[in-house]
């Protein structure tokens, strides 16, 4: 029994609104990028799908370290010379809070729950703990001398923290608040990436231009890897294969091979990088350039830098500033594969249309 032409209009009704829901997922916004722009006291807001700044939130005084919840729901901005933490609402792109930690804050990270905010308090050599549903600080963890990054592994459990005064990290048990183990690496050390998997933690050793593989299972360095001359940040792509290490005083980023603990490419950037994150599809690298006061974006695919983005002045960005929410968007230009699903719709309606009309002259 052929199908009616109610019948068939109703079926295409069907193909064409499922089209639709599918242009309407492809064309969903690009997360943010929120770059601390040091000597400006303010951030500076990237929507990473047009490689423009959109807008400007003032922050404190000198911010460094910046941080997008997990939810994308807030970033949380240190401000060095204000000993505070800025909490914007990425909603609005307004601070709505500012939590009092320690002296000249640096790093800062959330926890995968989005209930907690880790900060490094680089003149007081201690970790500040902020409960993210009320903004205040809850604990004080005493590390190594002049604490700088800090990550957390996937699983919230364990947060490592880099001393750059001391050359270690301290790792902190996050159910106790308290240090459990501390790993030496090399010289001065800034930055700290874990992987997708938390097996292994990456350390920039700014005075030794290496980066330090720690064994999270052993916390113990199983491998170091020579990079650029003073290495800054450090991030690891979502697939968990590849690290991006900025090294600043080569204006550099080192791409190292994570099967193999080898650098496989040196992409040049602006001057004085300093931060770096990869943007969630990892398909982006996004560096913060302090000398230069601009964003280089790192096409991952050909290790090249396809944009560079004017921001505030010396902006540093350490930590995982890439995030937030996906505005509602006015209508986007449809990309190719936008084009095939409607090309499809329409051929197999009119296809099937033919068909039914060829059918009904044949009984006629």
């Amino acid at each position: 029994m052929r199908p009616s032409l109610p019948t068939l209009r109703a079926g295409l009704r069907n193909l064409l609104l499922l089209t639709a829901c599918a242009l309407a997922s492809l064309a969903q916004a690009a997360p943010f990028a929120y770059i601390p722009n040091l000597s400006s006291n303010n951030v500076s807001v990237i929507d990473l799908a047009s490689n423009a700044v959109t807008t400007t939130v003032p922050v404190g005084n000198s911010p460094y370290g910046a941080a997008v919840n997990p939810a994308g729901t807030r970033a949380y901005v240190t401000n060095a010379d204000s000993n505070t933490v800025s909490v914007i609402d990425l909603a609005t792109n307004t601070v709505t809070t500012t939590v009092p930690v320690g002296f000249f804050p640096h790093g800062v990270v959330v926890n995968p729950a989005s209930t907690r905010a880790y900060v490094t308090n680089n003149g007081t050599n201690t970790v500040s703990v902020i409960d993210l549903a009320s903004n205040t600080v809850t604990a004080i963890v005493t590390v190594g001398f002049f604490p700088h990054g800090v990550a957390v592994n996937p699983a919230g459990t364990h947060a490592y923290v880099v001393n750059n005064g001391t050359s270690t990290v301290s790792v902190i048990d996050l159910a106790t608040n308290t240090v459990t183990a501390t790993v030496p690496v090399g010289v001065d050390p800034i930055g700290v990436a874990v992987n997708p998997a938390g097996t292994r933690a990456y350390v920039t050793n700014s005075n030794s231009g290496t980066v330090s593989v720690i064994d999270l299972a052993t916390n113990t360095v199983t491998a170091t890897v020579t990079v650029g001359a003073i290495a800054f940040g450090v991030a690891v792509n979502p697939a968990g294969t590849r690290a991006y290490v900025v090294n600043s005083n080569s204006g550099t980023v080192s791409v190292i091979d994570l099967a193999s603990n080898t650098v496989t490419a040196t992409v040049p950037v602006g001057f004085f990088p300093y931060g770096v994150a990869v943007n969630p599809a990892g398909t982006r690298a996004y560096v913060a350039n302090n000398g230069t006061n601009n964003v280089s974006v790192i096409d991952l695919a050909t290790n090249t830098v396809t944009a560079t983005v004017p921001v505030g002045a010396n902006p540093v960005a350490l930590g995982l500033f890439i995030g937030g929410p996906a505005p509602a968007a006015p209508a986007a230009v449809p990309s190719l594969q936008a084009w095939a699903l409607l090309l499809l719709a329409a051929t197999l309606g009119g296809l099937a249309l033919s068909r039914l009309r060829t059918a009904q002259r044949h009984r006629s």
